[in-house]
Parts: structure tokens; sequence; C-alpha cells
């Protein structure tokens, strides 16, 4: 038998804008990784688009690159490598053919929006207007979902069109696409979505967990293109030779958010919130689908194991967080690097009445307004570029505030947990949480306390929990026992006064007021 040290995960953790693999070992210590950033292609504004053979390359060096610093540093990784995870940037799109293995464009990215006449037509169509799935899938009608994405390469790309009359198109997201890749493509390749990415693609049943038929009927989609849907945590096949680690099974596959939240071992009334280029914050809601009444999405939290029960989660989505400072750094060159932002605002202790509501291509939850656009209030003379590098990390978090408020009403008191001085505890993780002020601004606003674990990078470890649990790395006890991790946290207390709080929300409020029907201004 293995000993322990000898024990090795690995987690393919595939975002919006990098591709990462990591080794974990036994105690879930990253012994190896490796990050590769890819490009990012905006057609038109308001659209984005990946290359899908740019992220299938980015996989195959991140692997090779990982597995090779991880032997390097002493580790028997060949031998003792068990499984893998797969996590990934949720929504995004796309389609390719069955017989040649090439996709037919570009993937669609979650947050581009070019479905927009499509989701105005729906609504206007169907009898629910912009609720009319929410009763089975959880999801309102909005360019964010998987759906309207295939719609619209159904009637706008010839290729697709023709494909699917053939037989030949497989769709699906960036998970499907990367596990027919590493389980064979063209030869054999598994045509498969996990639950997680599956409920967000507004097509499959939150209470069955399969595709929803009628769903398919109402917007034409043909079954026969759509992938089978699998648990979390489950074998699901082997990587094949030509790949860097071949005869290792794949075990474990969740989108980000639900990655992140297994991650953060998250239970029944608990939330993490994840800061990446978009924030996402989920509560989970134990074995029970809760409706939001404010403006929050229902969907899958993750289901461990084929037999196991699902838990299912109140999710606010927010397109527009850690982009934000990208936008900063490449459009206008106020900073130079990401890490340079939090010095910057630190030289002025307020925004001096700035309020930044980053709308570029609408925005989310709660407000729902793919109308809304960008705005920046509050200028005058004294503004400094401090004083807008500080709104845009306030922007980040009364985003974040605006969606637990949301979560608190639909959750209610019997639906979160809370520790032994009454407070909520928001968990933290993402690349953007290393800002020391962007946790307290958040802390401040929320007027409760925020924790950050010391592995800020939750996402890849919950996939790589989701695959060893399948094969008998970690069981689900030793995942869910985060006394550890809470002691070797970082906990930031709210020290803003209330009243000042209160007033800040106001103006805030008033901003993002500013941002709506500001979709057809002239160029």
């Amino acid at each position: 038998m293995a000993k322990a040290e000898d024990v090795f995960v690995g987690s393919i953790d595939q975002g919006t804008t990098s591709t990462r693999f990591i080794i974990y070992d036994r105690c879930s210590r990253p012994i190896g990784s490796h990050q590769v950033e890819f490009t990012q292609f905006y057609p038109e504004a308001g659209w984005v688009e990946h290359d899908p053979m740019e992220i299938l390359e980015s996989v195959r060096v991140c692997m090779a690159k990982a597995v090779d610093k991880a032997t390097a540093a002493g580790y028997n990784v060949d031998n003792g490598l068990k499984a893998i995870g797969l996590t990934n940037q949720r929504e995004t799109t796309l389609v390719w053919s069955k017989s040649t293995g090439s996709p037919l464009h570009n993937a669609i990215v979650w947050m581009d929006a070019r479905t927009s006449a499509i989701c105005r037509k729906l609504e206007n169509e169907l009898s629910g207007g912009r609720t009319h799935f929410v009763g089975t899938c959880g999801l309102p009608i909005s360019t964010y979902f998987s759906a309207v994405k295939l719609l619209w390469l159904m009637e706008n790309v010839k290729d697709v069109n023709e494909s699917i009359k053939k037989g030949d198109a497989l769709f699906g997201t960036i998970d499907t696409w990367l596990i027919w890749n590493l389980t064979g493509g063209v030869n054999g390749g598994l045509h498969v979505t996990d639950v997680s990415n599956a409920s967000r693609t507004m097509l499959m049943n939150l209470k069955t967990l399969e595709w929803d038929k009628p769903t398919l009927e109402t917007l034409g989609i043909p079954a026969q293109i759509l992938p089978k849907i699998v648990s979390n945590s489950e074998v699901i096949g082997k990587i094949v030779q030509g790949w860097p680690i071949p005869g290792v099974p794949i075990s474990g596959c969740l989108g980000d958010q639900h990655a992140a939240m297994l991650g953060q071992a998250c239970r029944k009334g608990e939330a993490k919130s994840t800061y990446g280029t978009g924030a996402f914050i989920l509560l989970n809601t134990g074995e029970e689908v809760v409706q939001s009444k404010h403006g929050l999405l229902t969907t899958l939290a993750f289901k461990l194991g084929k037999d196991a029960r699902a838990n299912y989660a109140l999710e606010g989505s927010i397109a527009i967080a850690g982009a934000a400072v990208q936008w900063l750094r490449d459009s206008l060159g106020i900073i130079s690097s990401a890490k340079e932002i939090e010095e910057l605002a630190s030289q002025v202790k307020s925004t001096g009445g700035i309020y930044f509501v980053p709308a570029f291509n609408g925005l989310f939850a709660p407000w729902w307004r793919d109308d809304a656009r960008g705005v920046c209030i509050g200028i005058t003379r004294f503004t400094s570029k401090a004083h807008i590098a500080r709104a845009v990390l306030e922007s980040m978090c009364f985003q974040v505030k605006d969606v637990l408020d949301s979560m608190h009403k639909d959750a209610g008191e019997k639906g979160e947990v809370k520790n032994k001085k009454g407070e909520f505890l928001l968990r933290v993780d993402g690349g953007a949480t290393v800002n020391n002020l962007l946790m307290q601004i958040q802390a401040d606003l929320l007027g409760s306390p925020v924790v950050r674990p010391a592995d800020i990078e939750t996402t890849a470890l919950g996939a790589a929990y989701a695959a060893g649990l399948a094969v008998g790395v970690w069981t689900e006890d030793e995942i869910f026992s985060a006394g550890e991790r809470v002691e070797s946290a970082t906990t930031f207390h709210p020290v803003l006064e209330e009243e000042l709080r209160k007033k800040k929300v106001e103006s805030w409020c008033k901003a993002v007021s500013r941002t709506f029907d500001l979709a057809d201004l002239s160029l």
C-alpha cells in the first residue's frame, strides 16, 4: 500500500483568463503547479471569445510543467498520482465536430452579451417572460447562460447549423470539451458534463438532474448534441496516451464556483465569495431547492457521488470584479500591474465622493439589467487616480453586499449559520483576496466579518477533493472538517461607523440607478 506521502491528486483549474494545473499531496498541500494565460478576443463591443484549441494547449503545457516541477522537488508523481479533478469557467459555450475534433466557432465566453436580442425575443414570446424557465432550472433568461449562446451559434454560424443536421455536432461547456479531448477525442472521447456545469445551461431540470425535454422543445435544441450528465465525484474515464499523464483517471468535475464552495468546505447555511474576473457568492441551502424572490439564482451546489444526494445553493453572480482592475491596467494605464492597486488606493482615506459601477456588459445579480453600462460619478477637480482606484475596489465590495443582502432575505434566519456572537461569516477566496485593503473594505461595507483561508486557491482544491473522494484518497468527513482551516485563516472585522456605512450604501444605490438604459448611447 502506498504511503501517505506518495499519494497525490492533480487539479485542472481552467479559468476565464488562465489555466493552471496543481498537484496536491494527501495533506492538501500543493507540491507542484504551473499557470498559463491565454488570449481574450473582443470581436465587437460586448462580445468575448476564447480559442478552444489554445485552451487545450494551455492544459497540456500546465500538466507537463507541474509534473516536472513536482518531480524535480523529489516527489514520485509518476507512481503516486491517483486521480485528477477538473474545474472550469462555467457557461462558456462551444460546438465542435465529432468527426474532426475541430471547433466550429470560437467559444462564446460567459460574460459575452451578444445574445441580448435573443433574450428579448424569448421574453416577449414565452408566457412566463424573463422567468419562464425559473421553476425548472432556477435561472432567468439572460445573456449569461449557455442555452442562449448555443441558440446564437445555431442561428448565426453556418458550420454549426450544417453539422447539427448531419449529426456531427457536439455541444459543451469547457469541462465537456476538455474531458472529450483528454479521453480520446475523435477516437472514442467521452462526451460528458457534470451536474454543476449542466445547471448553468438553462437546460437541466434541477430536481431530476437531467436535461429537461420541454425546455429543449421550446428552444428548438436537439438533445443528441448534448453531453451525458454525471455527478461531481465519480470516475469518468482515463487520460489517453499523448497527454502528459496517461492512464490517470478523471474522477472529479465541477464548475469553478461549485469547486470553490467544496474547497471552502461550505456546509448548509454557509457562504463563500470568490473574487476573480467576476465575483460569485454562493450559499449552501442543503438538499432544499430555494427559489429566490430577490434577484438571485437557484443552482446546484454539488453532488458528491453517483448515488449521493445533491446539495443546492443560492447564487449571486457579478460580471465585473477583478476585470475592472484589469481595465485600469490595460485600457487606462492607471496601474502597470494588478497588485499596484492596493498601494495606490491606500494613498487616500476615501474615494472623495467617487462611485464607480463597472456595468461594462450590463449588471447581473441582483439587478439583471443588460441595458446598464458603466458609470463613474461624483468627479471633481479634486479627483485623483488614487480616488478612482479606491472606487474600483469599493465597487467590487458594494456588488458583493448587494448580493448578500438579497441572500439574507431569501435564506432567512433559519437558512444561515452564525457564530457564537451572532455574526454571519463570509468565506472568501480567489486571487484578488490577497489585497488586504479590499478585504477590509468588504468587511466594513457588510458590517460583518470576512474570513480568508490560508490557501486562497480553493477552486483548484475543491476539484482535487472531488477527484480524491471518488478514489478513496479522502473521505467526506475529512473534506468537511474545516476546523484547522478556520484556525489558520485571517479574519477581517468591520471598523466603519454604522451611520457612514448606511450613507455610502445609499450613494452606491444612486450610482447604480444611473447605469440603467444606457446600452443604446450613440458611438
